[in-house]
């Protein structure tokens, strides 16, 4: 097995309950996840971990909590046509959450994920590179000045990376993301966080402070909130030092039962083979979820996708 380059070894399970337990002692409430059938009816299926507080953030639900943290299963479509071709993208992930309805703001959200990520999953801080939304100044200070992250190591995005909504309309806002570095050797200079060689986004904080409606007009919400996520497999490549999600603990054991029944190992497989076998270890979680979650197979909605 690899070292990993943190030098910090955890499995899936220790992975979402480090996490979950960090932020119930920063007194968030741990919440089950949603199910994959979600209640909003904008979407067919649970896309995010804020999903099951959309309602909340657009005040139409008091919130019984101020804070929470969950891990909640995913499923997205729309990167189906790169599963098992890259090392990252799936149907069916985990995403590790923490929010805030109404309580704190960006600078709480910005310290504690850099707590977490540097003092709990010992993350080296050399291999962190931060991404804010192009216009947001008060975030970018805060990294720079208040956390200390050096300027080199801070990039300003646009619109298409770095401000957050779960579909065209609906509760959204200015994100700042946390990139880790597998080759900091390739130096400072211009880097470039769309590089998937290098870079891999494994911690997005949005700032959930507007609604969009139909026409794009934004209207800041009632409350400031916070919507967070962390990729449960991201970060178990990390910290597994795996070369993709794959071959994590979270994904492999289906990959290696599939080899088994075909009588050719994972390792022997050409390209080829090892991308049809990420496809069927990311395939069988994704229908192992819906099933569970109630989704027959079918030719229609839900059922399409779960049989398809």
């Amino acid at each position: 097995m690899a070292t990993p380059p943190s030098g910090n070894f955890l499995t899936g399970d220790q992975i979402r309950q480090t996490f979950l337990s960090f932020y119930e002692a920063k007194a968030h409430k741990r919440l089950p996840s949603a199910s994959l059938v979600p209640e909003d009816t904008t979407v067919l299926l649970t896309i995010a971990g804020m999903l099951q507080f959309k309602p909340i953030f657009l005040g139409q639900r008091k919130a019984e909590v101020d804070r929470a943290t969950t891990s909640q299963k995913c499923i997205r479509t729309n990167d189906i046509e790169n599963v098992g071709r890259t090392a990252r993208h799936h149907t069916f992930f985990e995403m590790l959450g923490n929010f805030s309805f109404g309580d704190y703001f960006k600078k709480e959200a910005i310290a504690w994920a850099w707590e977490l990520s540097t003092q709990v999953l010992k993350l080296p801080v050399e291999r962190l590179v931060v991404s804010v939304f192009e216009t947001d100044d008060e975030a970018y200070d805060i990294w720079k000045n208040d956390i200390g992250v050096r300027e080199t190591h801070i990039r300003r995005m646009g619109e298409a990376d770095n401000f957050w909504a779960s579909g065209p309309t609906g509760p959204c806002g200015p994100c700042s993301e946390i990139y880790y570095d597998f080759h900091p050797e390739r130096g400072d200079q211009d880097i470039d966080l769309e590089d998937d060689s290098r870079f891999i986004e494994f911690y997005n904080l949005v700032f959930m402070q507007y609604n969009r409606d139909a026409e794009g007009k934004l209207t800041p919400l009632a409350n400031q909130n916070i919507d967070t996520g962390m990729g449960l497999e991201r970060m178990a490549q990390i910290l597994q030092g795996k070369p993709n999600n794959y071959e994590t603990d979270l994904i492999f054991p289906i990959i290696e039962a599939a080899s088994k029944i075909s009588g050719l190992h994972y390792e022997q497989a050409s390209e080829a083979q090892k991308t049809s076998y990420k496809v069927i270890g990311d395939h069988v979680r994704a229908v192992s979820h819906l099933i569970a979650d109630g989704v027959v197979a079918s030719n229609l909605g839900r059922g399409y996708i779960c049989g398809g």
